[in-house]
């Protein structure tokens, strides 16, 4: 019964990265780490089929793996998620300890991934594609 909450919930996390992929209101990163998290708790056929895809090694590769993300995948997620919390910052002018709180989130936020995640060049980047291809296909 476990193993299909974590497929359901896997499934609806993919969906919903897939669309934050594309849409830029809606950030597709912590949904595809959900979808991560899931599928390697549900099944190692399905967490290999969900690693092998395009939009794992576009968005989480990098990062899953320790090595960091690049400046383009960085400011992607920082402007997503400015854009979503800005909406509920505005939306609370009449509480200001909720403004507040959700100021610190988003501050912490931006901290994190200009200090706390290293920044890999675009030729890390594909460097560090090309080795993993190479490993995948060994």
């Amino acid at each position: 019964m476990k193993r299909v909450l974590y497929v359901i919930v896997g499934c609806l996390g993919l969906a919903l990265g897939a669309v934050g992929a594309v849409l830029p209101l809606l950030p597709a990163f912590p949904f595809l780490m959900l979808a991560a998290y899931c599928f390697a708790r549900s099944s190692p056929r399905l967490h290999n089929w969900f690693t092998s895809t395009k939009l794992y090694k576009n968005n989480l590769e990098s990062f899953v793996r320790g090595r960091g993300m690049t400046w383009g995948a960085k400011i992607r997620i920082m402007v997503t998620v400015t854009l979503v919390m800005s909406i509920g910052f505005f939306m609370m002018g009449s509480v200001p300890v909720g403004r507040i709180i959700l100021a610190c989130v988003w501050l912490f936020h931006i901290l994190f991934f200009l200090f706390g995640i290293k920044t890999l060049s675009s030729a890390q980047a594909e460097h560090y594609r090309r080795l993993d291809q190479e490993s995948s296909q060994a």
